[in-house]
């Protein structure tokens, strides 16, 4: 393995913050998501495979999560209590043998897409065991061990305020990276984030679209930055509606004006998806007579940015030209224009190889498509599309069902990366090309079904190395938990 020199220096500032800060590691590798296009280095021996900055805090966390006394309790004690670490084990299992056997066992019998490293882009062939199908397990296990890492931290004291902090740091640093990739190419610079994209593959960066320069922050185009702002946007929103942080308040207007200026297509259409049950949430607090503050701040913003609107409309005819070329471009003929016919025929092809293996699939990593739960039936097939679906009733299904009364924080906390991990979903659904939903749905999994036994284990008197100490109240843990809100109103 080739180490790159970039990205040892980039986790080792980030490593620097949460020591100092004091945070613990998962702080650290929430944080380090924002870092789209960074590598640790290169692995020959994959076909070049350039695993992510991320696997790096990936093994603290599982090292920090294992490093304690009675450790095997604990883990029996998850999976006592959460039935989803049975599933989530039981998908890894299948995942892997799917990415050894199907490839081989449906050799030649249908086609696939695989991503070439030496310059042809994505291209088709016979279905044949790649190099993807050992990278893209192994990530899918990394994502499924740091499941189940969350779900033993999460029962210590002081967790749920670091995820809540790693939450906030990683959108933090995606804002910064957005605004000075943005900077760079309006002032004529060009990529000044060129170094920290060392992963290995195309980097779609210096590209306009309809005379507007696209963002790709820290990533490698502007889709995925797309996809990302989206997430933070559902985070900061969900947070501040719960809350009144102003902080979130401004790094979700910050997120917004980032996302519109992305010209990604996903971005826009996953807005307007998210956007529909924020309109009826408005909708019915206004039919209750019970409108929250947050909504009615929306509502207030209405007015004045339409009459602006139009009167920049009414004196500048002509100032609109570029922006409704550009949503004709990325949304109203998106499905036309090459690039959109190309991803409709690996979405195609991906259904069909789906009947050509009788339902199983031809294993993780073997072939790419552009939707989520395509990708999902492609290469997991019935079985493993069904464990998934089971993992995502629980995320939609949230905090509802908890024993007792949860805790107003704990409740901003786990509805907030719940957000953000079900508009990664959309955006996903939108573009991605895996059927793996990474860390950034298994973080939140593991957040919302440990939240949801918090008020009862508490009320209980939990064992020490459950929550806290049996002889503290109810309040006392999850004030541990939480620590104090940010920039709260």
């Amino acid at each position: 393995m080739q180490v790159s020199v970039v990205g040892a220096l980039i986790c080792t500032g980030i490593l620097a913050v949460v020591v100092y800060m004091r945070w613990s590691m998962i702080t650290a590798l929430i944080a380090s998501l924002a870092f789209g296009a960074t590598s640790i280095g290169s692995i020959t021996s994959l076909g070049g495979s350039s695993p992510l900055i991320f696997t790096v805090f990936v093994m603290l966390v599982i090292v920090a999560a294992l490093a304690r006394r009675g450790i095997w309790r604990e883990i029996g004690a998850v999976f006592v209590r959460i039935g989803a670490a049975w599933i989530v084990c039981a998908l890894m299992v299948y995942v892997c043998i799917g990415a050894v056997l199907f490839p081989r066992l449906f050799a030649g019998q249908t086609s696939a897409f695989v991503a070439s490293r030496t310059g042809r882009g994505v291209y088709e062939a016979a279905l044949a065991p790649v190099s993807g199908n050992i990278s893209q397990a192994g990530y899918f296990i990394l994502g499924g061990l740091t499941f189940l890492a969350a779900c033993l931290l999460l029962q210590r004291s002081g967790t749920l305020a670091d995820i809540r902090r790693g939450f906030f740091l990683w959108f933090s640093l995606h804002v910064l990276m957005g605004v000075l990739d943005l900077l760079g190419k309006v002032l004529g610079a060009g990529d000044i984030l060129a170094p920290i994209r060392t992963a290995n593959y195309a980097m779609l960066t210096q590209v306009t679209e309809a005379g507007f320069w696209r963002i790709a922050g820290a990533f490698s185009e502007a889709s995925a930055f797309g996809a990302e702002s989206l997430a933070g946007l559902a985070f900061t929103y969900t947070y501040w509606r719960k809350t009144g942080s102003k902080y979130a308040l401004g790094l979700g207007a910050a997120l917004f004006v980032l996302l519109l200026l992305s010209t990604s297509s996903t971005a826009y259409v996953g807005l307007a998806i998210v956007s529909v049950p924020v309109f009826f949430s408005i909708v019915k607090s206004l039919a209750s007579g019970r409108l929250r503050s947050a909504e009615a701040l929306l509502i207030a913003l209405l007015p004045p940015l339409l009459l602006s609107a139009m009167a920049a409309g009414l004196f500048y005819p002509h100032f609109f030209d570029p922006v409704l070329q550009l949503f004709d471009t990325t949304v109203v003929n998106k499905l036309t224009s090459a690039s959109g016919q190309e991803r409709s025929y690996w979405n195609y092809k991906s259904l069909q190889s789906f009947f050509d293996t009788g339902g199983l699939g031809v294993g993780l990593g073997s072939s790419r498509a552009s939707s989520w739960p395509i990708a999902l039936l492609s290469q997991l097939g019935l079985f493993g599309t069904a464990m998934m679906a089971v993992l995502l009733a629980m995320l939609v299904r949230g905090l509802r069902g908890g024993r007792g009364r949860i805790d107003t924080e704990v409740d901003a906390i786990a509805s907030s990366v719940r957000a953000c991990a079900l508009a990664a979903l959309v955006a996903a659904s939108l573009s991605s090309g895996s059927a793996d939903p990474g860390i950034v749905f298994l973080i939140p999994l593991a957040v919302v079904l440990v939240s949801r036994r918090l008020p009862d284990d508490s009320a209980a008197g939990a064992p020490a190395r459950t929550l806290q100490h049996s002889r503290d109240s109810s309040e006392d843990v999850i004030q541990s938990q939480v620590g104090t809100v940010p920039g709260r109103a």
